[in-house]
């Protein structure tokens, strides 16, 4: 093995392939010959807003977060092979392929693999990685599947957090990362999946996906797309429902209605509207799920918005909306992702649209602009 590796660096929101020295194993450390890399969605707006990710870094207190300025290798949803361990490491085989959930530790500092100076991402022939978070892959796992481990994992976590139980789920924006949600609610079970999206490469792509209901909102709404049970639609169907069950109840003698209420509550008769997963991550969105989504809709915000955003909270107050906004996975999350496609029960080939070398990362990157062109492209070293 040679002591240097090429790898493609971003600076000034440039690519350029250079030579680096090949990372040396820490303690507690691996290090990995990269067969495949996706290029995510973070990646392009990391690109395009380094300046703004790199505040948004020290508002979180991670001060390590890439500038602008600086030579950062990308590159964090990965699949490499075994070449090297460091000390205190697992006895693992060499050769033996592996994911890992993207992070370093460095001393007492923990670095996110490709977002940082001191932690190179997989855009590059080796990457580094700690044992702790390493997981095999399974032998027969193609390695194109496995490299969509990453990815699946955010979109578990997302769903796991959506709770969405017997509920209606509404995925807005089919993107690689809607996609990868469709997948894992289609694996979870919901019955009912709607998937909005403008692009008719999308919409199909959401189809093979899993989704049930497949709408362009130019033309259908995706609210009314699908059997909306109980009186949610709107406040005044909420209000006028309680008027008449109360006005029932309270018709009979010694009905003590309060407390049916409250059991009723518990047992979830209470009126419930869709889990909806924002997966479009740009400003407006939010504002208009707000005000479009039925009565207590639960609306979990997974798309990422580099952009100061203005949304009208008394919307969401007066339909009483739950919202909660999910930011990656634990490493439970992440090996339940391998194991959904190792098992088969999660195929996330219909995401892969191409495949590029280092020097193709910059072509890659604007492409994936272009919803009818491109969902998920993967990177090979060896190209």
């Amino acid at each position: 093995m040679s002591d240097t590796m090429k790898a493609a660096v971003v600076q000034q929101g440039e690519f350029s392939v250079v030579d680096l020295p090949v990372p040396q194993p820490g303690p507690g450390q691996l290090l990995l010959k990269v067969v495949r890399c996706g290029i995510c969605g973070t990646d392009l707006h990391a690109r395009a807003h380094t300046a703004d990710l790199h505040a948004l870094g020290r508002d979180l207190g991670y001060e390590a977060i890439m500038a602008p300025s600086q030579r950062v290798v990308m590159g964090h949803e990965f699949l490499g092979e075994l070449v090297a361990r460091g000390p205190r490491t697992t006895k693992w085989k060499k050769g033996a392929r592996v994911v890992a959930v993207p992070m370093v530790k460095h001393g007492d500092e923990i670095h996110m693999t490709g977002f940082d100076v001191a932690a190179p991402g997989a855009y590059a022939e080796y990457v580094l990685v700690q044992d702790a978070f390493a997981f095999e892959v399974p032998a027969g796992v193609d390695d194109e599947k496995a490299a969509f481990t990453e990815p699946l994992a955010v979109a578990w976590h997302a769903v796991r957090r959506g709770s969405v139980g017997k509920r209606p789920a509404i995925v807005i924006g089919c993107g690689p990362i809607g996609l990868a949600v469709i997948l894992m609610l289609k694996a979870s079970g919901v019955k009912t999946i709607v998937a909005s999206d403008l692009s008719p490469t999308r919409r199909e792509l959401a189809r093979q996906c899993g989704a049930t209901v497949v709408v362009d909102p130019r033309e259908q709404s995706p609210w009314t797309a699908y059997d909306l049970k109980g009186p949610v639609g709107s406040v005044t169907e909420l209000a006028d429902f309680g008027l008449k069950a109360i006005g029932s109840m309270r018709k009979v003698p010694l009905l003590p209605w309060g407390q049916l209420m409250r059991v009723g509550e518990k047992l979830g008769a209470a009126p419930a509207g869709p889990v909806v997963f924002e997966c479009v991550g740009v400003p407006g969105i939010l504002d208009q799920i707000f005000a479009a989504a039925p009565v207590r809709s639960r609306i979990v915000g997974v798309g990422v918005c580099m952009e100061p955003d203005t949304v009208r909270t008394t919307l969401a107050l007066n339909k009483e909306h739950e919202i909660r906004f999910v930011f990656a996975y634990d490493p439970e999350e992440f090996q339940h992702a391998l194991h959904l496609i190792a098992s088969g029960k999660v195929d996330p080939s219909p995401l892969h649209t191409g495949t590029v070398g280092l020097s193709g990362l910059a072509e890659a990157f604007d492409d994936l602009g272009d919803p009818e062109r491109h969902a998920k492209i993967l990177v090979d070293p060896a190209l």
